[in-house]
């Protein structure tokens, strides 16, 4: 086991909406959890041998447990399904100490909030934690339904429930979400984060840049995407930078794969671009990014890139390996 990581034990595992459960993990020995902030994610190595990210959503202040809410998802790999039917109370289970790449940014002068489903995960976190110091915020929650809703008694109760606007899929008209006016005009200091299914957050996303809200007033996070074949998807190579050895990547394989087949092993979790774990340098050549993870910024200067998912538009491709 990585010296990073943990062995829990599922102490409560609840039905909290249709389809979704939440696990409240402990450490398996009893003792105190590393401590984490609001945004922050566990990988959790789940019994058929996947890995995948669960955001954390109960009080950073506690150290005595870990709370995830997992949906069932009928188009899962196999995430998914395993914590809802091999995961029950009792069970143990490796996970990595908690990570943030989805941070909140403190100085904002007002924090918007907008989660699609599951990914109220996150969101719900950082409304505890603005509602605690009393930052400016508003969170707009989007649901296929109200039976779907996870955690809508934990917000009702708080104390920033007015702050809270539900949006339903099979609600009236009138209560839906209106993106223009849930967004607005871009300010300083005002940030806006959303979390969801791809498409909802792409949704979002394409609406506040259509806005011109700034790349570093957005905030978000992906957990799943679809990795997307192209035609122009080629065979190319890589250079390690430290021996200046030439491994080739074919058509049909990633870059991952390719190493991995020839003896250099690079640490990898999601495998869909969006957790960032692979996350390598890149010292030559122009990098062909298919990841969720890096903004479009970043993708831009081909510094770095995903090699689970991400190939090359050059011949090669020389990697700070």
């Amino acid at each position: 086991m990585n010296a990073s990581e943990l062995n829990v034990r599922v102490a409560r595992k609840h039905a909290e909406a249709l389809d979704i459960c939440t696990f409240e993990l402990v450490h398996a020995e009893g003792q105190a959890l590393p401590a984490f902030s609001a945004g922050s994610h566990i990988d959790v190595h789940l019994p058929n041998g996947l890995t995948r990210q669960y955001s954390l959503c109960n009080d950073p202040q506690e150290s005595h447990r870990y709370l995830i809410g997992v949906l069932r998802d009928p188009s899962s790999r196999g995430g998914s399904q395993a914590m809802h039917e091999l995961v029950q109370e009792g069970s143990l289970l490796r996970i990595s100490a908690p990570k943030n790449h989805f941070p909140l940014a403190h100085a904002a002068t007002r924090s918007v909030l907008i989660a699609g489903g599951i990914g109220v995960t996150p969101i719900l976190c950082m409304a505890e934690r603005l509602a605690l110091s009393a930052a400016p915020f508003e969170m707009h929650y989007c649901t296929r339904s109200r039976e779907r809703t996870a955690f809508a008694g934990r917000i009702a109760q708080s104390a920033f429930a007015s702050q809270v606007q539900f949006h339903f899929d099979d609600g009236d008209a009138a209560q839906k979400l209106s993106l223009p006016a849930a967004i607005g005009t871009p300010q300083p200091g005002v940030h806006l984060y959303v979390c969801g299914p791809k498409g909802f957050m792409d949704w979002v996303l394409d609406g506040a840049r259509t806005a011109g809200w700034p790349a570093d007033q957005l905030h978000y996070e992906f957990f799943s995407a679809e990795i997307a074949a192209s035609d122009t998807d080629a065979e190319f190579q890589v250079k390690l930078a430290s021996s200046g050895r030439i491994v080739t990547v074919p058509k049909d394989c990633t870059v991952v794969q390719a190493l991995a087949a020839a003896g250099v092993e690079v640490a990898t979790s999601c495998e869909q671009g969006v957790c960032g774990t692979c996350l390598t340098r890149v010292l030559e050549g122009e990098p062909d990014h298919k990841d969720m993870y890096l903004s479009p910024e970043e993708q831009a200067a081909n510094d770095q890139f995903t090699p689970c998912c991400s190939r090359s538009r050059s011949p090669m491709l020389v990697l700070d390996l």
